[in-house]
């Protein structure tokens, strides 16, 4: 169309607007618009201009956008906590147009593109050893840009943990960690739960052959366990030792047998993990 718009002008300033239209199929009137348009841009193809209308009927007026960006800028809460205040100063407006409104002035927090969907996987209730294991990892920082790992696992049911420290961290390191912690178990796993972090890739998923699933975004109850254990551990153990893998794999060994067979955990009726085990192994036998 702007071609022909320009085409049409070239043929009206030889032929005249009224002949123009009735070769193009067009109204006198469009053309000698596009002529006048074609007196400012020149002899190039007139751009079509666009219909739609440069404000809504029903749009926001200033204050009340100006008004919305101010709670969002002091609150940094969310759209409907915006929108109650919006309510409660008396100005009534719907809660898609104050999303609509943090949207377009950039202060929506939104998904990130690069976070691959895991499809929801409900959380078993553990109702013996093995039915769901926690794992994590501790990163101690070593200086400005270096660190450690320490990762950590948990039966929910029976408060029995594993640690390990490593040098560096990936899905394969991940894959030995499990497998080194069963077999130092007295029972199988049988549900496995991590987090989001790069260690607990679709990798580790394909290599641990068992149930596993990720915690929900947004439901931080759902690692409770293996974050409290990660406290415990560092207050009581990490936290005094020196940034040295050797050093704290030789510690590690002496506080797990102090944790699992000795310390005696409230979450359990004040008993030790070993008896929880051994009372469960009964219970089966």
């Amino acid at each position: 169309m702007p071609k022909i718009r320009r085409d049409t002008v070239v043929f009206s300033d030889r032929y005249g607007v009224r002949c123009a239209a009735r070769h193009f199929g067009f109204s006198p009137g469009a053309i000698s618009l596009w002529r006048k348009k074609a007196k400012i841009i020149g002899l190039h193809p007139i751009p079509t201009k666009s219909s739609r209308p440069k404000h809504h009927p029903k749009e926001l007026g200033e204050g009340v956008v100006k008004r919305i960006i101010d709670i969002r800028l002091n609150t940094k809460r969310t759209s409907e906590v915006v929108h109650k205040h919006i309510l409660n100063e008396g100005i009534k407006v719907s809660l898609n147009s104050v999303r609509r409104t943090i949207d377009r002035y950039g202060l929506m927090k939104k998904r990130s593109p690069w976070k691959r969907y895991h499809p929801h996987v409900d959380r078993p209730y553990p109702l013996k050893a093995g039915d769901l294991v926690q794992l994590d990892t501790i990163h101690l920082m070593t200086g400005l840009k270096t660190r450690i790992y320490v990762m950590t696992l948990i039966d929910v049911y029976s408060r029995n943990t594993y640690a390990k420290c490593y040098e560096k961290i990936n899905s394969k390191t991940a894959t030995d960690f499990l497998m080194e912690a069963e077999t130092q178990s007295f029972f199988n796993y049988e549900m496995i739960q991590t987090d989001h972090g790069p260690e607990f890739g679709k990798w580790f998923v394909s290599r641990v052959k068992r149930h596993h699933r990720y915690t929900r975004i947004g439901k931080p109850n759902d690692n409770a366990h293996i974050e409290r254990f990660n406290r415990t551990l560092q207050e009581e153990c990490l936290d005094i030792l020196p940034r040295e893998v050797a050093v704290i794999n030789c510690e590690l060994i002496k506080y797990l047998k102090y944790y699992n067979e000795v310390r005696l955990h409230m979450g359990i009726n004040l008993k030790t993990p070993m008896q929880i085990i051994r009372e469960c192994s009964q219970a089966i036998g």
